[in-house]
C-alpha cells in the first residue's frame, strides 16, 4: 500500500473510525496496566530483614573497596616518592 492510498482510505474512514481508534488505545493502554498489575504480584518481594542485610552487605563492601583502593594509591605513591629521591640522588 503506497502512501496515497493511506491517505484516500483515512479520508473514507470519516470521524467514527478515529473515536474508534481513540477506544481501541485506551483498551489497550487498560489491558497494559492491568497485565503490569498481574506481574507484579507474581513476583517475591524481599523482606525487610534480607533488605537489611543485603544494605549491610554493600555497605561494608563499598567501604573495604574504598580501602583496598586508597591502600594501593598509597602503595604506588611510596614507589614513585622513593623513585624520584633515587632519580634526584643519582643525576642531581
Amino acid at each position: 500500500m503506497c502512501a496515497m492510498d493511506a491517505k484516500i482510505n483515512h479520508t473514507r474512514m470519516g470521524a467514527e473510525s478515529g473515536t474508534q481508534q481513540a477506544a481501541g488505545k485506551k483498551k489497550r493502554a487498560f489491558g497494559y496496566v492491568q497485565a503490569l498489575k498481574d506481574e507484579l504480584k507474581k513476583v517475591s518481594w524481599t523482606t525487610q530483614e534480607e533488605l537489611k542485610f543485603c544494605t549491610k552487605i554493600v555497605i561494608g563492601s563499598t567501604f573495604a573497596l574504598g580501602l583496598g583502593i586508597y591502600l594501593a594509591d598509597l602503595v604506588v605513591k611510596g614507589f614513585l616518592d622513593s623513585v624520584a629521591i633515587v632519580a634526584r640522588w643519582m643525576f642531581g
